[in-house]
Order: structure tokens, then sequence, then C-alpha cells
């Protein structure tokens, strides 16, 4: 839990993290040393200096380094581990399910455990989503639409075979989509990211909720006019919510355009672990105040009952998460070491 200073507590569900291997011995080409670097640009760009890591723990950091940095020093209470395969960059992939399962496994009551699918991948794809849901009983996947698979540099959600996925997705109770649309990674397409097939998707399927990580940016506007008319599509703050640091005017704009458009109970917190180190996040979040001309122009405030909505209500909401069932799991499972995280 945190508790800010005025001494209102917030349970933090961090929508957004990730055990990735992204080291020179796992990368398969060029591609995988761009990508990676990419992200790291992003980091050094964004982060306090006293958040600022070395690549080489950047590239590969341990279980224990994420447990710490997400539920001891950080203030995450439970956090979702969101898989991104890239498999054409990386040997063993960069964060795949299975791998990330084993942290889910170590810390049952800390993390929600998400996987994947490529509708690329046909019917063997199909099988193997099934597989997710009656191992791990997912109730999520993490989607690229940019990530490349052989020839091809990316897919829409519109396509016949995602269609199929998303069909398959209702079926086995995978009710939240988590969709990456956002700021391109080197050497991915930015286009490929086009936010405009949710706009069919979220249509189609109104039984599952699409969560668009990165709330479309650089295509805020485009987002923000599918989402109003498009109840089932929430907004992922990760990549969003860092420019609270390093600019927060345009922060500013970017969250009352949200709150305008959406309105507090369809945004969602993530860090983006380990692009960003949730502690310092939270802290300026929580003690953010949309200046007095963004308000007057939008009419919209950011309360702390939005900040305690966006930082964990919502996304408990979606994953069926008993907020205070769950404080009594992680108070039982705490180890020693984790006092005041």
């Amino acid at each position: 839990m945190y508790k800010a200073p005025s001494g209102e507590e917030f349970f933090i569900i961090d929508g957004h993290t990730h055990l990735w291997d992204g080291s020179p011995e796992n990368q398969r080409n060029v591609h995988g040393a761009q990508f990676i670097n990419c992200f790291y640009d992003y980091h050094k760009a964004l982060s306090p200096a006293d958040y600022l890591w070395p690549k080489p723990k950047f590239d590969h950091y341990s279980p224990e380094t994420m447990y710490q940095d997400l539920f001891v020093d950080g203030y995450d209470d439970m956090a979702v581990l969101q898989p991104t395969y890239l498999t054409d960059f990386y040997k063993k992939g960069f964060n795949t399910t299975e791998q990330n399962s084993e942290m889910k496994a170590r810390h049952p009551e800390r993390f929600i455990l998400n996987g994947a699918f490529d509708p690329r991948d046909g019917e063997a794809g199909l099988e193997y989503l099934e597989a997710l849901a009656s191992n791990y009983k997912i109730k999520g996947v993490k989607l690229y639409t940019a990530e490349w698979r052989g020839e091809s540099k990316g897919y829409k959600l519109s396509d016949p075979w995602a269609q199929r996925y998303l069909e398959k997705c209702e079926k086995l109770g995978i009710k939240n989509i988590h969709v990456h649309k956002g700021p391109t990674i080197l050497p991915l397409n930015r286009d490929a990211f086009d936010v405009a097939d949710i706009d069919d998707a979220a249509t189609s399927f109104p039984n599952l909720n699409f969560i668009v990580e990165h709330v479309g940016l650089p295509r805020l506007d485009d987002f923000c006019w599918i989402a109003v008319q498009e109840p089932n599509v929430y907004g992922g703050l990760a990549v969003a919510i860092p420019f609270i640091h390093s600019r927060p005017g345009y922060f500013a704009r970017v969250i009352s355009e949200l709150l305008f458009w959406l309105g507090e109970d369809r945004l969602v917190y993530g860090s983006d672990y380990a692009i960003w180190h949730p502690r310092w996040i939270i802290e300026k979040f929580v003690a953010f105040e949309l200046p007095d001309d963004v308000r007057k122009e939008t009419g919209v405030n950011l309360t702390m009952q939005s900040k305690k909505k966006i930082l964990g209500e919502n996304l408990a909401r979606l994953y069926g998460i008993d907020i205070e069932k769950q404080k009594a799991l992680i108070a039982n499972a705490r180890p020693a070491k984790a006092v005041g995280g």
C-alpha cells in the first residue's frame, strides 16, 4: 500500500510489467539490439537521475531485482506480467508467458499472469492459446500488432484470423485484451501500431475489454475519439505517465484529455517496468494536480478518488480482484524483507 503524506492509502495494481531478457547472448540479430537499445533510450530520457540503470542491468535483470523494485522499494501491491515474445529478434523470446509464469509461481498473491497470441500462427496458435488458458488460467492477453514474423511486419485486429482469435478469447473467458498502441520501438513500424483497428474490434466484441496500452501516443486524439464511443475500451497509462517528471505540462494535457473523453473509470496505471521504476511514478502521480488553466478548459479534475481508481481499483474490477481479500493474502505471504513495500 502507498500512503500519501495526506494520509490517503492506495492499493496499487501495476498493469504493465515485464521480466525480459534483452541481453546480447539472447539477441538473434541486430534487430534484438535495436529493440532493447530503443527501450534504454526511453529509460534515460524520462527517468529521474536517481533511477537510471547501467545498460547491462537494464538488458537482463533478475527475478529478485524485479520483486525488490516493484514490491519492496516500490509501492506496487500487485502487478500484471505482460509478455512480448519477439521470437524473430530473440533466441528464447524477449519475455514469454512461460518465462513470466516463474514469477507468478514464486509470488502468486502478487502477480497476474497474461498470455499472448499472434493471428499469423493460424490453427497452431489457436491451440497454443487454449493451452495457455488451460495451464495458467489467464484472464488477459497482450498483443503486439507491429511484431515482425518472417516477411510480415505486423497485423490488424480487423484481419480475419485476428477475429478468430478474439472469438476464441471470448469462448475461453479471456476478457482483457491489452494492445500495444503507442510509440514505435526500433526497428518496428509506427504505422503497424495505429489505433484505428481498435474501433472495429471493440464494436465486434462488446464482451471483451480492450486496454489500449500507451493510450495511442502519439495518436492521442484518434484514440480518444474511438474510446468515447466504445464503452469497452480503456486507456493504459504506461509511457504516458512517466512524462509527469520530465514534461509535467505535457502530461497534464494528456491526462486531462483522457479524463474528459473516457472518465476516471476507464484509465489504468502501468509503470512499464523495467523501463521505469514504479516508486517515483506513484509518488509524483499522487502528488500531481492539474493546472488551473487546464481544469478550466476541460472541466475535469484529477481527484484523490480518480487517482485511487486509476492506480488500482479499475484493474481490480477488470480482473475480478477483491482488494480487501488480496490485502490479507499479501500480508500473510509477504517475506520479512518486504516490510515497507
